[in-house]
């Protein structure tokens, strides 16, 4: 496909081979594809993705720049659009041209938006999908009823749901019934175990001729116009099959399941308890999820999704095994429960700041098995990228903090790994004299006697302004964005680097073994030992 390959996987894209019959056997599945989705899509086979997610950026006119996680990591992220509805609409729509390509004829795709385009896209959509395929519009309250000006709150999102065809798959999804109608529903309780109940009718209406109208314990349904008849789902839970009709109901009887009428007023009844009752199937009104929040599955993201939601979904539409895409992955909530689920993914971004995100959500979920393609690899790649986005590379390339805040930060971008020095970036080909007076008093301003300015070169009065700096107690590394993509992780050091350099990255190592450290998994109980070897004897 004319890609180049990175060390350690990480330059390595979509792989396929000679085509066989079944197209999931060439797909590479756990993927994650730093790029834009309009341009990994293509290099997706046709027709063999079970189910698609996308949570595209709203149609709000918005500029995200948010902290991210416990280390209070500055990341900044678009979602501004310029042109209109109709430009808006058309870059979603050159998307799902493609998805409905990759898209298998049993498959589905689950599109989330805004109020303020959702009736734009579903026309889009019907377009592309076929109005006839359109399954639901699903309305998730996202958060709670808050006042608006001279109008009522926004309180909800949109997703829209589409198959392939009409042999879409459908696994269903319940939600537990509401606690008004259990408590109405089951008002009687058992003296004994103090179980709530309810008891529904034993006959059907209509006589029949065999067993089902004959008498039973004295009681003849064909005298009221009806005839014996037992839930087909009851007989599968209790194992009645094979049992005549009477002999069901005499097992139903001994199991505790028949309630009896007092002084003969009316027929035996089938026991229903409260305690077994299955879920109501889930409406296309989401009240019962919450968001994100403050909880501890919380990256950051400015529009992360709760991993409940995205569980509802994979569950209904897909099995264990099936392949999943989320074309806009932003912080990995669809691969990270797809993963948990035993299901396979592909995941694209055009971020590498959300590739990095995932990756350590991923890696504290101890799930390892996954590849990155296409995180930047050359200074030309590295010029292209947004300000932030290279400002966000650097530090994490340097396993150091990020400044907390973007305003008001007195020149520092982050801080070095264990001396928590100062350190700026400059998405800059020459860095002069100036900006390193400014940056000494920077670091000077923070209390430190260290501090490092990462960029593409310095000038001669640069370096010049660093001896000068040193006479005056104060050490400042000039790095290079060359030395750090010449220097790797799992690479020796040059050995021409100047010390302060040297110091720096010798840091960075040491963070970076700290971060890949697995823990050893807990021992295996002695049952789970001798099942795993008894499995492993049958497949050998």
């Amino acid at each position: 496909m004319g890609r180049k390959r990175g060390a350690k996987g990480e330059g390595r894209r979509l792989r396929l081979v000679a085509p066989p019959m079944n197209p999931i056997s060439y797909l590479e599945t756990n993927v994650l594809l730093c790029e834009d989705n309009l341009d990994a899509l293509p290099q997706i086979p046709s027709e063999c993705i079970d189910l698609i997610y996308l949570d595209p950026p709203f149609f709000s006119n918005r500029q995200y720049e948010v902290i991210w996680g416990d280390e209070a990591e500055m990341r900044s992220f678009r979602d501004r659009w310029r042109g209109g509805i109709k430009n808006y609409i058309d870059w979603i729509k050159q998307r799902a041209v493609e998805l409905q390509r990759v898209l298998k004829p049993t498959g589905a795709v689950y599109l989330h938006c805004d109020p303020h385009a959702s009736h734009y896209l579903k026309v889009m959509l019907d377009g592309i999908f076929g109005g006839e395929n359109f399954r639901n519009e699903i309305i998730w309250k996202r958060t709670s009823a808050h006042s608006s000006a001279k109008r009522f709150g926004p309180v909800h999102d949109v997703i829209l749901v589409y198959g392939k065809s009409k042999n879409v798959e459908w696994y269903g999804s319940t939600v537990p019934h509401d606690p008004e109608y259990v408590e109405g529903f089951f008002r009687q309780v058992e003296p004994d175990s103090g179980r709530r109940f309810h008891a529904n009718v034993l006959t059907g209406s209509g006589t029949r001729r065999g067993d089902s109208g004959l008498p039973w314990r004295g009681y003849n349904p064909t005298e009221h116009g009806r005839h014996w008849a037992v839930p087909g789902k009851m007989i599968d839970q209790l194992g009645l099959e094979g049992l005549t009709l009477h002999e069901k109901l005499d097992a139903l009887d001994a199991a505790g399941r028949i309630h009896w009428p007092q002084r003969g007023a009316g027929y035996p009844r089938l026991k229903y308890y409260e305690d077994e009752l299955a879920g109501q199937p889930a409406p296309d009104v989401w009240t019962d999820i919450r968001p994100v929040g403050r909880s501890k599955e919380r990256q950051g993201y400015p529009t992360q999704k709760p991993e409940a939601l995205l569980e509802r979904i994979i569950m209904a539409s897909s099995r264990e095994g099936a392949v999943i895409l989320d074309p806009f992955c932003g912080c990995g909530t669809t691969v990270a429960v797809a993963s948990r689920l035993r299901r396979k993914w592909i995941g694209i971004d055009i971020s590498p700041t959300a590739m990095r995100v995932i990756r350590r959500r991923l890696n504290r979920d101890h799930i390892y098995d996954f590849r990155i393609d296409g995180l930047p690899e050359t200074e030309d790649d590295l010029r292209k990228l947004e300000h932030f986005e290279f400002q966000n590379w650097v530090i994490d390339v340097l396993h150091g903090k990020h400044s907390p805040r973007k305003v008001g930060d007195m020149g520092i971008d982050g801080y070095s790994f264990l001396e928590l020095a100062p350190i700026q970036v400059k998405q800059v080909d020459r860095v002069d004299r100036p900006e390193l007076d400014k940056f000494e008093t920077a670091v000077r301003r923070d209390g430190k006697q260290k501090g490092y300015i990462v960029a593409f070169g310095f000038s001669k009065g640069a370096h010049d302004e660093v001896a000068r700096a040193r006479d005056e107690g104060l050490e400042i590394g000039l790095v290079t964005v060359a030395t750090l993509l010449d220097n790797p992780h799992d690479q020796p050091l040059r050995a021409d680097l100047p010390e302060l350099t040297r110091e720096l990255l010798e840091s960075a190592r040491t963070a970076a073994a700290r971060a890949s450290f697995r823990p050893e998994p807990p021992p295996r109980r002695p049952e789970e030992l001798e099942a795993s070897i008894e499995a492993e004897a049958k497949v050998g």
